[in-house]
């Protein structure tokens, strides 16, 4: 029985060895194969990571573009606006009576036309009736046209479309009223820019872009299989105008809008679409940006990141294999990890805190900068306070001396006299008033985002407070004021105190010379643009002007820290603004340009 015992025993320990075996190599296949799907899933996270990245760099890329071709594409077409504007007023377009004038205005026209490239320009009377063109016009009646009526109004005209005749070639409409002797519109100089000619200078480019109209029809594009799709009501896409439309379908990836096409061998088959509404020309400018570099890019980090997985995998399935005969050393290694894990945490921890902390300093250093501003305007009164004094004391004087004379003529029985001396002492009071109104609004914080300011009160207000210096000084004061207001955006506290700040340089910069001239000027344009010129030694170091606690006076508290143009530099750049400085002929000036004020921001 013994001998049987040992028999049924030995045949028993292979199988269990055998069970055993293929319990362990099912469960490493089972850890294999999880470790696989983890990695695909880990790499498609990557993937769609580094996709969503590469997008939002290509999106930033392809919004440049778009803007440079809009850009590019609204100057073209305005450049023939302004022609028509200077050639309306011609000489040889006030009468066109008798035939021999209106060939003068004919070769006048064919000139102005051949030198632009202009597709066609002819001039038509209030019927709108072609009274003379360059070239034939074969686009029937304009006075229907809403370009024409609204010349008609007094206002330019402008609109895209067909000219009309055989070859229907597309143009850009610009209508500028002639007004004649008596103020009435007399008629209307039409220009037609010729757009197939103003496309032959971006055709080609590597984006796709294209320009749609209210009716979602492409007008203008770089791609000519694009031209004259369109985009039906509640549609994304476009289609061709006539045919079956081609495949299209539309995903999105974070807040982008990919495109799926199927639309030719020269648009990609995924594009990144963007939009920018171009209301100046009437168009909305659209960009097709080919996906595949992104796809590609994402692809090599999520290949990488797989790459490194399946290495540290090999090793960890290596090092799995050998922890029968290392089970020692593997505990050792679980204690580091677990030691590891608790410094990241730690470490984790103190991330969190520093973030909190520098959320904290960064509002703290948005405090120190309200009050440096405030302080600096503070800075400015004080340096101002002689002249105040002296600006408040003599109205005062004056005051006393006209109630002692007013008095005296009262006694003597000469009312009207008396009168007058009190009317005097009513101005000084006033004038008093808007001194200390000045002073008043220049000192108080303010906090509230830009609104529309009259840049012409303000300067008055900051010429106001420093007339007394400018004499003390002996600064000659030339300033030309504008006949009306001119409303720009910005705050009127702050912008006094760049004023202010820019004038007070100017007259210490005039220190010691001969000849002390303050210019001061306010020129309106695409923007508003105020310059403070002296006739001082000039600026040393124009690059450095602008940087904080860069100064060429003394330092101290009555000179000052270098920080009022940097001060002033932050607030004009709050405004959407600009500010330079620049060296003249015998002195310095300083340009502030000022974003005009805008009534849609108020609505």
């Amino acid at each position: 029985m013994a001998v049987e015992d040992a028999k049924l025993s030995g045949q028993c320990k292979p199988g269990a060895a055998n069970l055993a075996a293929m319990t362990s190599r099912r469960r490493r296949n089972l850890i294999v194969l999880t470790f696989l799907v983890a990695v695909a899933a880990l790499a498609g996270a990557v993937w769609r990571y580094g996709y969503g990245q590469a997008l939002e760099q290509l999106a930033e890329r392809s919004e440049s573009d778009l803007a440079l071709a809009s850009d590019r594409l609204s100057t073209q077409l305005q450049a023939f606006r302004e022609l028509a504007v200077l050639t309306v007023d011609h000489p040889a377009l006030a009468h066109l009576e008798t035939p021999e004038e209106r060939d003068e205005a004919k070769r006048l026209l064919l000139m102005a036309a051949d030198k632009t490239g202009a597709l066609q320009v002819f001039f038509a009377d209030t019927a709108g009736n072609v009274l003379v063109s360059a070239h034939r016009w074969e686009g029937g009646r304009i006075a229907t046209q809403p370009w024409f009526e609204r010349a008609m109004q007094g206002a330019l005209g402008a609109a895209h479309g067909l000219t009309g005749g055989p070859d229907g070639r597309r143009g850009y409409f610009h209508a500028v009223p002639s007004f004649g002797a008596d103020g009435r519109v007399r008629g209307a100089l039409v220009m037609v820019a010729d757009v197939n000619a103003v496309e032959q200078t971006w055709r080609g480019d590597t984006p796709a872009v294209y320009f749609t109209d209210h009716r979602g029809e492409v007008f203008i594009t770089n791609r000519s299989e694009l031209l004259f799709w369109r985009r039906g009501p509640g549609e994304v896409g476009l289609h061709p105008p006539s045919g079956a439309a081609l495949p299209f379908a539309v995903t999105s990836v974070g807040e982008h809008e990919i495109w799926e096409l199927g639309w030719g061998p020269y648009l990609p088959a995924r594009a990144l679409h963007l939009s920018q509404d171009l209301p100046v020309i009437g168009l909305m400018g659209e960009v097709l940006v080919d996906t595949a570099p992104a796809r590609r890019l994402a692809g090599l980090q999520a290949a990488a990141v797989a790459a490194m997985c399946l290495a540290f995998g090999a090793l960890l399935f290596v090092a799995t294999e050998r922890r029968r005969t290392l089970a020692e050393a593997n505990q050792v290694l679980e204690a580091r990890v677990a030691e590891r894990t608790a410094e990241l945490l730690e470490t984790n921890v103190q991330l969190r805190r520093e973030v909190r902390e520098r959320e904290e300093a960064e509002a703290a250093l948005k405090r120190a900068q309200e009050d440096l501003v405030q302080a600096g305007k503070l800075s400015a009164l004080g340096q101002m306070s002689a002249g105040i004094s002296h600006e408040l004391n003599q109205p005062l004087m004056a005051i006393r001396s006209f109630a002692e004379n007013g008095a005296a003529y009262l006694e003597r029985g000469r009312p009207e006299v008396a009168g007058e001396n009190l009317g005097r002492i009513s101005d000084m009071a006033r004038r008093m008033g808007r001194i200390i109104q000045n002073l008043r609004a220049f000192a108080r914080q303010e906090s509230e985002p830009p609104s529309r300011v009259d840049v012409v009160k303000v300067m008055e207000s900051v010429i106001e407070m420093v007339t007394a210096r400018l004499e003390q000084e002996g600064v000659e004061l030339v300033y030309a004021p504008p006949a009306g207001p001119v409303w720009v955006r910005g705050g009127e506290v702050r912008l006094g105190q760049v004023f202010l700040n820019l004038v007070g340089n100017a007259v210490d910069a005039m220190q010691g010379r001969a000849e002390k001239t303050l210019r001061l000027g306010i020129a309106e344009g695409a923007g508003v643009t105020v310059t403070v010129a002296d006739t001082g030694p000039g600026i040393a170091d124009p690059g450095r002007v602008f940087d904080p606690f860069y100064t060429t006076k003394k330092i101290g508290a009555a000179e000052g820290m270098g920080l009022g143009l940097s001060i002033s530099y932050g607030i004009v750049q709050s405004f959407g603004g600009d500010i330079r400085g620049q060296n003249l002929d015998g002195g310095a000036e300083f340009s502030v340009r000022l974003e005009r004020w805008r009534e849609e921001e108020a609505a």
